[in-house]
């Protein structure tokens, strides 16, 4: 199948699973917690949004040129994916931290008011996510993986 001869592809989306199982040892060795829900879940090091659009226009780069207007669209897009990890998505996660303790506050407070009535006690809110976006380091963490799993893939694999 031509699907599985297309370089830039195969290198994007190993780029994905290995950033994404690498956070996992990451994980690990600064908290001493083995946590397998970072394989998919958002955020965190490296980031594996960084890594795919970065594996997939540094191979671009080596099949088209630096100078085609593929790598041009890969370029741009690589750029605008990491400015929303870390502008956009960061911000959401600031703000999803900021609302669930605000959420957190309210119930700790009305279950102090003696009078107020119960309803459903075992029913709990469930958190917004707060891990949505990158730090900077991440960004750059992740982009560094893909690149260099693009320059691999094309000087030692083929």
């Amino acid at each position: 199948m031509a699907i599985f001869e297309n370089i830039p592809l195969l290198a994007a989306l190993f780029a994905i699973f290995f950033a994404q199982f690498v956070k996992i040892p990451i994980h690990f060795l600064l908290t001493r917690k083995l946590d397998f829900g970072l394989m998919t879940s958002t955020g965190g090091m490296p980031s594996s949004h960084s890594a795919a659009v970065t594996a997939l226009t540094t191979s671009i780069a080596f099949e088209a040129g630096l100078d085609s207007p593929l790598f041009a669209i890969s370029a741009i897009f690589a750029v605008i994916v990491m400015f929303d990890a870390t502008g956009i998505r960061y911000q959401a996660g600031q703000q999803a931290l900021i609302i669930n303790q605000m959420r957190s506050d309210f119930q700790m407070f009305v279950s102090d008011l003696k009078d107020w009535p119960k309803k459903d006690n075992d029913a709990k809110i469930q958190e917004l996510k707060t891990l949505l976006g990158h730090k900077p380091n991440e960004v750059f963490f992740g982009a560094l993986t893909g690149i260099l799993i693009s320059i691999l893939t094309y000087t030692v694999i083929l």
